[in-house]
Order: structure tokens, then C-alpha cells, then sequence
């Protein structure tokens, strides 16, 4: 897996949510919410377990993939109450979704760099 794509990737959930609410399109907070259903998640849980399963850089990744992803599932769900303004605030810099977006990919470019990609 390319882990500067998953960053980008990642960083992207934030268009998708402002998107699906200018549109006034629903989201699916349950799907959302599962750490494994997105690529980085499959692979987090899938071939990055096998390989790296031992390394700490792993077990952060993964912890704070899956934070993000209930974080994420928030976000969902006030999307599809249809309020813009709470869904910026839980955007905005220094809201939960932020943080635990930024400690992602502080994680994966940790885990990039102690397994050398």
C-alpha cells in the first residue's frame, strides 16, 4: 500500500462531508464508523497486521485509524441531520475529528518510516 496515497486519502474525508451536505446527501455513520471497510483499513487489518503487526508504529496507526473512523461516523451522522453549521464546527481546527485526523497521519507517516517506505 502506498502510504502517501492513504494520507491523501484520509485527508480527504472533510470534502466528502461538506460535499454530501451542499448536496443534501445522506451518508451511511454505520458504515462509517468501521475502521476496516475503507483501503487503508483492509489493509491495516489485513497485510499490514501480518507484516507489521509487532511494530509500535503499527499499534498507533491502527488505534488511531479506528478513532478517526468514530469521529468520522459523528461527522456522518450530523451530516445527515442536514446542520452545516455543526458539521463545520466538528471540522474546524482543534475539534475532535481534527485531531484525530492529524495523529493519522502523523501515525502513518511513523509507521512509513520504521518500515521504510
Amino acid at each position: 500500500m502506498n502510504l502517501n496515497d492513504a494520507i491523501q486519502k484520509h485527508a480527504q474525508w472533510k470534502y466528502k462531508f461538506r460535499e454530501a451536505i451542499s448536496s443534501k446527501t445522506t451518508m451511511d455513520a454505520t458504515a462509517i464508523s468501521k475502521d476496516n471497510n475503507c483501503e487503508l483499513g483492509k489493509w491495516l487489518h489485513g497485510e499490514a497486521k501480518a507484516l507489521h503487526g509487532q511494530r509500535k508504529a503499527y499499534a498507533q496507526c491502527l488505534a488511531d485509524h479506528a478513532a478517526f473512523h468514530v469521529e468520522a461516523s459523528k461527522v456522518a451522522s450530523a451530516v445527515n441531520s442536514g446542520k452545516s453549521d455543526v458539521v463545520e464546527h466538528m471540522l474546524a481546527n482543534g475539534s475532535p475529528f481534527f485531531e484525530v485526523s492529524r495523529k493519522v497521519g502523523v501515525a502513518l507517516v511513523a509507521l512509513q518510516n520504521e518500515i521504510g517506505h
